[in-house]
């Protein structure tokens, strides 16, 4: 299972973390791992090319990012969590989604 947790900052969203694989097909050829991928590398790009210098930590299965708190940023992460909410609902059991206060 994928876990994607969210971080918020007095009610705006400031990161995310992801890690695992989905568990819908081998590793390679899983078009939820395909899906949650292009999503997380497409908003690390959008927040970068915008401006919001966003810190990023790849290794390990893991990549996390964060960013200071701003509404055009918190706005672009929000928009790839209801992106997940979409995915799990169609594929169940293949993400873990949750938000963390930071």
């Amino acid at each position: 299972m994928i876990r994607a947790e969210f971080f918020e900052s007095k009610g705006c969203l400031v990161g995310f973390s992801f890690s695992g694989h989905s568990g819908y097909a081998e590793s390679g050829s899983d078009i939820v791992c395909a899906a949650v991928s292009s999503a997380v590398q497409l908003t690390a790009n959008m927040l970068e090319e915008f401006g919001h210098s966003p810190e990023l930590k790849v290794g390990g299965n893991v990549i996390e990012c964060r960013v200071r708190p701003d509404d055009n940023a918190s706005q672009m992460i929000k928009v790839l969590r209801e992106h997940f909410e979409s995915i799990l609902e169609e594929f169940p059991k293949t993400i873990k989604i949750t938000n963390s206060e930071v």
